[in-house]
């Protein structure tokens, strides 16, 4: 079976391109447009495709159950647009559900690709809605996911529950009540922008009251574990390379509260010139820093 050349206008490159990013044909209206201008196939058609690809690993085989059956992506996927996820997004995903459908799909069991790729496509439309629609997880186990799809068609007019509809609920969906009601929170919280999204310098985001003011930032967290140990071990373990001399000059000058010793003081102490106390300080300091960066 070919595709005929007036319900198909894309090279096979470019509607490869398409099936796997539905943004590529421009506009999401021009995607559905092409797919929904390909043939569909007769049950025939498509078992022997199936077949082929199933003995053969015909992969021209693959492509046409996949083209085929674009335009049921694109019809699952616009259920899930109350999600606020992009309709392209959820059809991408939904491909992806389709090409595993074909992969697995076996024409011996007597029913049709359509009926068999729907619930692979929805599963990964589920999947990409779990994990996308917000920062916060909210649905990770079965009975959340279940809870999750269902719940937001059950509440009438989105109002709060009350005991007797979280019974009702609970017992169709075949969950704990506690789960509803924690899924009800969950999908009745509103999310709040960590920034100010509009001009207004006046406003006040989360963001100004939730810094730690870079207590946590690791370079500062790092810089301030290096000054510690230049105040304390280190330090002392860098005066200890020094010779009693030099020891005493650079604790007089440098490690005093009182504003430290000058050099003619230290010169008269010492009976030496204020230049040789100057230039056995600048030794002395010199191999303070390379034991400090050892």
């Amino acid at each position: 079976m070919t595709t005929s050349s007036t319900a198909l206008t894309l090279q096979p490159s470019q509607l490869a391109m398409a099936i796997s990013n539905p943004g590529a044909l421009g506009t999401i209206d021009a995607y559905i447009s092409t797919v929904n201008r390909l043939p569909m196939l007769s049950a025939e058609q498509e078992n022997l495709l199936a077949r082929r690809l199933r003995d053969d690993a015909d992969i021209a085989a693959a492509r046409e159950l996949v083209l085929s059956h674009l335009r049921l992506v694109v019809s699952v996927a616009r259920q899930y647009l109350g999600y606020g996820l992009p309709h392209a997004d959820l059809i991408q995903e939904g491909n992806v559900g389709l090409m595993k459908a074909v992969k697995r799909f076996d024409p011996e069991r007597g029913v049709r690709l359509v009926s068999f790729a729907v619930h692979w496509i929805k599963a990964e439309i589920h999947e990409y809605i779990v994990r996308n629609w917000r920062m916060v997880k909210v649905a990770t186990t079965k009975a959340q996911r279940k809870l999750f799809f269902n719940l937001r068609s059950m509440r009438p007019d989105g109002q709060t529950l009350d005991p007797h509809q979280v019974d009702e609920i609970a017992a169709n969906l075949n969950v704990r009540r506690e789960d509803v009601r924690e899924m009800e929170v969950r999908l009745s919280g509103r999310e709040i922008s960590l920034e100010n999204q509009n001009d207004d310098d006046d406003a006040y985001a989360p963001i100004a009251y939730l810094s730690d003011n870079g207590r946590a930032d690791p370079t500062q967290v790092l810089a301030r574990r290096d000054e510690d140990v230049m105040h304390g071990s280190g330090l002392d373990k860098a005066l200890e390379q020094l010779d009693e001399r030099s020891q005493r000059i650079v604790r007089a000058r440098w490690l005093q509260d009182d504003g430290g010793a000058t050099l003619h003081e230290l010169a008269a102490e010492f009976g030496v010139s204020a230049e040789r106390i100057r230039q056995i300080e600048v030794a002395a300091m010199k191999k303070m820093r390379v034991a400090l960066s050892a």
